[in-house]
């Protein structure tokens, strides 16, 4: 299986933003991308040209990718999936990412960073209505529960992540128990439970190219 091996700082830096990528390193003072805030390589701190429309649009499509952790054939695959679907394509796309299990267990506080409840996911401690699931790109619904599972010394430390996260907050969309390590999922997500800043339009008018 496929996965994306570039270093998370220099994710960040090429984005020229924080991602969280990195779960409470991002918080502390050994955030890379706090010490140098200018793009990796050697020419990433001397001044550039103004970019095209198509590299603002092309930035926000890897920034996009990288916050939720896809490769792009899988992003590509969520833009054709929304385009399909009613509504606006740009918010259903968001739509799309956003209800990724890897991404419930996460703005659940029960994973530091994406790629670690993409971790759970795949070591099979999460259970959607009861049975296992270890695939990170399931979509979930309204109406369905989530459960972590797993050995004593597994779920100690979920709890222990859980009050080391409890102040970053839960989307409106999902109903976390802290005490009983389970969500239910109350509806759509709309554009305002991302937590970040995504230009959709951008994303969009980059595919339509």
């Amino acid at each position: 299986m496929a996965r994306m091996i570039e270093a998370s700082c220099r994710k960040c830096r090429r984005e020229g933003e924080k991602l969280f990528l990195k779960g409470t390193r991002c918080t502390s003072d050994k955030c890379a991308y706090a010490k140098r805030e200018y793009a990796p390589g050697q020419h990433g701190n001397k001044r550039h040209r103004k970019p095209s429309d198509y590299a603002i649009q092309l930035r926000e499509k890897q920034k996009a990718k990288r916050i939720y952790g896809v490769l792009e054939k899988q992003f590509k695959n969520y833009f054709k999936k929304a385009e399909r679907a009613k509504g606006a394509t740009g918010e259903v796309l968001l739509q799309l990412l956003e209800r990724r299990l890897d991404n419930v267990v996460y703005r659940a506080c029960f994973a530091p960073s994406r790629s670690a409840a993409r971790q759970m996911v795949g070591h099979k401690f999460v259970k959607v209505n009861g049975r296992k699931v270890n695939i990170s790109s399931y979509s979930v619904v309204p109406g369905e529960e989530i459960t972590i599972v797993g050995k004593d010394s597994q779920v100690k430390d979920i709890r222990e992540n859980v009050k080391i996260l409890e102040d970053r907050g839960t989307p409106e969309w999902i109903e976390a128990d802290s005490k009983a390590l389970a969500i239910k999922v109350k509806k759509m997500p709309a554009k305002e439970d991302i937590g970040m800043a995504i230009e959709e339009n951008l994303i969009i008018e980059l595919y339509s190219k």
